[in-house]
């Protein structure tokens, strides 16, 4: 069903005149929408209506949405527009897969380095996490999750590692935000969050990596019998 969309997640002031700066701004734009929900999936608009919310032309928009299209998070219809694509189970199984050795990874390096920026990033998200929790507020919650497992992949010290997870960590998010709701207090999720960060304060490489993969392939355990449930 084609609707016209939301007000997007706009994350790019007045954008710059030139082409690939407005190409950037409405795959931001875009990008940040389909992974809080504010596009959810199935959902279908036409590019000009996205257009005309972001005040450009047609043209970025549709640059951007084929970005998008290769990260496996919406089609282009040929003169309709585009469509939210919704989460395979199978496909996420397999991305959470990747990310679980991605993360371990990245987790490892980071206990082995001195990296205080990373770790204190780590730490602010722990604590959020927790006032989240107390508060009941689970889309803060998840927010906090997300910069916790961004600040642990892109503080390891490889960027190309950081660059590998980029994408099946946005899938991750997406699942997480779509079925946050049917899924039981994050206070497992929590204690893990702090035996990770324990690890990596120690700099003890394999206790991290142990810690990390373990906590990705229960929680995505469980978000996977929602999404098949």
């Amino acid at each position: 069903m084609e609707v016209n969309p939301p007000p997007l997640r706009v994350t790019a002031t007045a954008p710059a005149p030139q082409r690939e700066k407005l190409a950037d701004a409405a795959y931001a734009a875009l990008k940040a929408s389909i992974l809080e929900g504010l596009l959810p999936p199935g959902v279908e608009t036409a590019e000009q209506a996205i257009a005309d919310q972001l005040g450009m032309s047609r043209t970025p928009v549709h640059e951007a949405a084929l970005r998008l299209q290769h990260e496996g998070m919406l089609q282009v219809l040929p003169r309709k527009g585009v469509r939210v694509l919704p989460l395979d189970p199978e496909d996420l199984r397999q991305t959470y897969e990747v990310l679980i050795a991605l993360e371990g990874a990245a987790a490892a390096l980071l206990a082995m380095q001195a990296q205080p920026a990373a770790l204190a990033a780590l730490s602010r998200a722990t604590a959020e996490m927790g006032a989240a929790l107390t508060a009941g507020d689970r889309a803060a919650w998840a927010a906090a999750d997300d910069r916790f497992h961004r600040a642990l992949v892109e503080g390891c010290g490889n960027p190309k590692l950081a660059r590998l997870a980029a994408t099946a960590t946005d899938q991750a998010q997406r699942a997480r935000a779509l079925t946050a709701a049917r899924r039981p207090e994050p206070v497992v999720s929590a204690e893990e969050h702090a035996a990770i960060l324990a690890a990596l304060q120690a700099g003890d490489a394999e206790a991290a990596r142990a810690a990390t993969a373990a906590h990705r392939a229960r929680a995505s355990a469980e978000i996977l019998a929602v999404l098949r449930g």
